[in-house]
């Protein structure tokens, strides 16, 4: 039972029964949605602790958990499930660095249908990044589940003192063990390096590599789980691919990469997915809304959208000054702010922006997630290091009043199961491209959006390292359905899911789409006050096209050519209830 030859080092084994089970390590609902959970010594917490503490923070960052929710009443569930789990680090070939890979076996393995399921996390998250979907969907059903960290995660490397992350999630020194990531010695001190940032295998041109080896490990450990029943293959095992965000783009990139034919279904749910010369690269896009947003939510018409306002009902101060900012660059000739931000509307408008999703994107805008995200990116696709990133932005642990400075010792114990994979937050901040003016982020966002603008050589790099992540086509036979919130303001639907399927199509594929109205990307916003009230969660209608995929494979019910679309309406003030998911019908048979 030897491991897969693109593991390298040990395999690690461990048990999670009783009080720390497989899909919340014993914390259950309550405890997912309560505080952090504890460590008894902070500075040294156990695997035991940062594994808790990595599985809470990634079910807080994908499902609303809030009181008025629904989740575990509604729909889902989170059912103490106990099992084994086998972690490894894997390489692709040519990676600087490896991605993590982890396979979760139930005790109720359903032997006599089994099944894998395979996810990459979301966003830039670590290896328990999709744990909400594709674990909650599939542990409790009996499935094993495969999960990567697509060369992303919270393995962040300090110099001050030599250390990056091990198999396990504790800190250990540059030499001493395997690292989930290290950069080449020599940086700066007063820099931190991120994997997905400066890892130097823009690892999004690879996120279907990863998740087709998750699946060959997940089949490897399934092998050494059960030798009596091995082995295990993609004949006998019926391989479910799934996932949401960066997650659910993974697994198209992976299903058009499966030459073997591994995959049995596919489910992908608000994919950041870009098929050639058509849609949007996520680059173009977030660089675009960086500058323009800001001014284009100023406008009238949306006064009422949450995070959209101050506490006072005014228009942010800084969104007014890019306004003011816009007009002195030329970009649009209104002398006041309200005709600015007609301006800015509009050319948003023209360039495939809907009202519902600028309304939405009001969230990622105030939370500055655009210029986190773009930055990053951008040092991903032109490969560079942390000392090294364009526009000059560089990764800093916070210091005193915000300003870079050294690392808290307990908050970096902790970064690989609290942070994000994107900074800022947990402790380190996103520092650069800024300068002394009233809209001091302008200058880095005007200098990003020009490499994807430029034609000059130089800038070269990151349109070939955005090239590098178009998907290629699934093969016609293969079920696939994507799943994406109307009112998505992160990855807009009309960039991402509609261009993929009408692409999907005209090769012969039959993909099923499902466009969700009131729906928006990240569901774990929708425990903000007054934002959810205009809202439905995503993750339900996921887990229904899987339960129908399910249905599909293991119980002969045929694979419908169109399926009804969901007919939600809005949350409201109060609790979440399944009337207003609006959930279709299970089967509407397509022609014969």
């Amino acid at each position: 039972m030897h491991a897969p030859d693109f593991v390298r080092g040990d395999v690690r084994i461990t048990d999670h029964r009783g009080d720390d089970d497989l899909l919340s390590a014993g914390l259950g609902l309550p405890g997912l949605a309560g505080e952090p959970a504890p460590m008894a010594q902070p500075l040294k917490p156990t695997a035991a602790e940062l594994r808790r503490r990595a599985i809470q923070a990634s079910w807080k960052g994908i499902a609303d958990l809030g009181p008025l929710g629904g989740y575990g009443s509604v729909y889902g569930a989170v059912p103490n499930v106990p099992g084994r789990e086998y972690q490894a680090f894997a390489w692709i070939p040519n990676a600087q660095s490896p991605h993590r890979v982890l396979l979760q076996v139930p005790d109720g393995f359903d032997r006599s249908r089994r099944c894998l399921v395979v996810t990459a996390s979301s966003g830039s998250r670590g290896v328990y990044g999709a744990i909400a979907l594709a674990g909650a969907w599939g542990l409790p059903r009996g499935c094993a589940v495969a999960y990567t960290d697509k060369g992303t995660g919270a393995g962040y490397f300090d110099p001050t003192d030599d250390t990056g992350v091990a198999l396990d999630g504790g800190r250990a020194r540059r030499g001493s063990t395997q690292l989930e990531f290290e950069p080449a010695s020599g940086m700066r001190h007063d820099r931190l390096a991120v994997k997905h940032a400066h890892s130097g295998d823009n690892p999004e041109a690879d996120w279907g590599r990863h998740v087709l080896q998750a699946a060959r490990f997940g089949l490897a450990m399934l092998d050494r789980a059960f030798p009596d029943q091995a082995p295990f293959t993609a004949q006998n095992t019926r391989i479910i691919a799934t996932g949401l965000s960066n997650g659910g783009g993974a697994v198209l990139q992976a299903a058009g990469l499966d030459d073997e034919r591994m995959f049995a279904g596919v489910v992908a749910l608000e994919p950041n997915v870009r098929v050639p010369e058509q849609g949007r690269a996520l680059f173009d896009y977030a660089t675009e809304a960086s500058i323009w947003l800001p001014c284009a939510l100023s406008d009238a018409r949306f006064d009422d959208t949450p995070l959209a306002r101050t506490a006072t009902g005014e228009v942010p101060p800084a969104w007014a000054q890019r306004c003011h900012q816009l007009h002195e660059h030329g970009q649009v000739s209104g002398t006041r702010v309200a005709a600015q931000a007609a301006q800015a509307y509009e050319h948003l408008r023209a360039a495939g922006w809907t009202d519902e999703v600028m309304a939405t994107a009001a969230s990622t805008t105030t939370f500055d997630l655009w210029r986190a995200v773009t930055a990053a990116y951008a040092s991903a696709y032109m490969r560079r290091g942390p000392d090294d990133m364009p526009c000059g932005f560089h990764y800093a642990a916070v210091g005193a009043k915000g300003a870079p400075g050294t690392a808290d010792p307990a908050i970096r114990a902790s970064w690989w199961a609290d942070a994000s994979g994107i900074p800022p937050g947990n402790g380190v901040g996103l520092f650069g491209g800024t300068d002394h003016s009233a809209d001091a982020t302008l200058p880095g966002a005007r200098c990003l959006r020009a490499l994807w603008e430029d034609t000059d050589t130089s800038t070269q790099a990151l349109r070939d390292g955005v090239a590098a992540t178009v998907v290629k086509p699934s093969r016609a036979s293969l079920p696939v359905w994507v799943v994406h919130g109307a009112a998505d303001g992160l990855l807009p639907p009309a960039f991402t899911s509609e261009p993929y399927v009408d692409w999907l199509r005209s090769k012969g594929g039959h993909p099923l789409y499902w466009k969700v109205p009131y729906a928006q990307h990240f569901d774990a916003f929708l425990a903000l006050p007054g934002f959810g009230d205009k809202h439905v969660p995503l993750l339900p209608y996921g887990y229904a096209a899987l339960d129908r995929l399910w249905a599909h494979l293991y119980d002969g019910a045929p694979w419908p050519a169109v399926v009804p679309a969901p007919t939600p309406q809005p949350r409201g003030s109060g609790e979440l209830t399944m009337a207003a998911l609006g959930m279709p019908a299970a089967w509407t048979l397509g022609p014969k």
